[in-house]
């Protein structure tokens, strides 16, 4: 494209303010059919008004391809801002509560297998019970352009194994989880206290989310933490056996450790608070790990632009109280 000839000022008089709708909605659709049918507008009135955006702005901005619409790195660039614009219009203009009785907002969460089993069904009996009438998306926290999603507000909060994180984004702790071994229940160490050396002999199943290992991916300025086990500590524990952990099977899935492990001889190591539930339905038995290693934080995080907003305040708090319930589990009495 040729350079631009009119100045930021002469831009800004030019802009319609519908224009930025339109590229939010394909910024965090990457389809015009979908982005429009989410703001109510034909496939053909969204590619025109991000033909007249692109001219406006002399950038592609969206370049077509058989994934869906990929975004320049000017869109990419823009995306947070033009979010934080609408949203800040929306709260000059928009009710100034929120209304779980009646309110139909459709909330969007990232969560991992595990956190969707272990928090989300106390977080849906309160909005079957105090919102009737909103909804919810659980995307998988596994993907890899998840902090993207919550820049462009796509997704209202993630929930997980955060490390760092940068300052556009808030974080609150939910609990801290530790790790315990699991096994099939007919496993002839189930319900027996496993030493290093026993657990030296057999086969190892382990998660890492997204099927991602060696530890962490970092994104945007938010790090998060993919593999779901202490390995530093396993390996230090068995090195000082002179052994080296069998590390037969790592995979994403949380929910398929009972399946994976029935008939075979392998442990699994996985949290505490899920492994319990696949004690209590009776799918697996569970152990301690014969060392003591440290807990692992899990949180739910947010961009900031939410802050104070009515619905996010609601949702947060209602997700704050779900993972409550689900850390309210006697782990010591379950492996007793």
């Amino acid at each position: 494209m040729v350079p631009p000839s009119t100045t930021r000022p002469d831009m800004m008089k030019n802009l319609d303010l519908n224009l930025l709708v339109v590229f939010d909605a394909v910024m965090r659709e990457r389809n015009v059919l979908r982005a429009g049918q989410a703001i109510a507008l034909s496939p053909s009135a969204v590619s025109h008004a991000l033909s007249r955006l692109r001219a406006l702005l002399n950038d592609d901005l969206f370049v077509r391809t058989a994934a869906g619409m990929v975004p320049t790195a000017r869109a990419t660039d823009m995306a947070p801002l033009v979010r934080d614009a609408l949203v800040a219009a929306e709260r000059a203009i928009g009710p100034a509560e929120f209304r779980p009785e009646t309110s139909t907002r459709q909330f969007c969460i990232a969560a991992t297998d595990y956190m969707t089993a272990v928090v989300v069904p106390h977080f849906l009996k309160a909005l079957c019970e105090h919102a009737p009438h909103t909804g919810i998306t659980i995307l998988p926290a596994t993907r890899i352009d998840l902090t993207a999603q919550i820049d462009i507000g796509r997704v209202d909060v993630a929930l997980g194994s955060l490390l760092d994180i940068p300052h556009r984004l808030h974080a609150r702790l939910l609990f801290e989880e530790r790790d315990v071994l699991v096994l099939a229940p007919d496993h002839p160490l189930a319900g027996q206290a496993i030493s290093v050396s026993q657990l030296a002999e057999l086969p190892l199943f382990a998660v890492a989310a997204g099927g991602i290992e060696d530890g962490q991916i970092s994104e945007r300025g938010l790090t998060r933490r993919m593999e779901m086990f202490d390995r530093a500590m396993l390996v230090a524990e068995f090195a000082r056996l002179g052994v080296t952990p069998n590390l037969k099977l790592i995979q994403p899935h949380f929910l398929a450790l009972p399946a994976l492990l029935a008939g075979t001889r392998a442990a699994a190591i996985a949290p505490a608070r899920l492994a319990d539930l696949f004690r209590r339905s009776g799918t697996a038995a569970i152990s301690e790990l014969p060392w003591t290693a440290p807990p692992t934080p899990v949180q739910m995080v947010w961009h900031v632009r939410h802050g104070f907003e009515p619905a996010h305040l609601w949702l947060r708090a209602q997700l704050e109280e779900a993972a409550r319930t689900a850390g309210d589990i006697d782990i010591a009495a379950a492996l007793s």
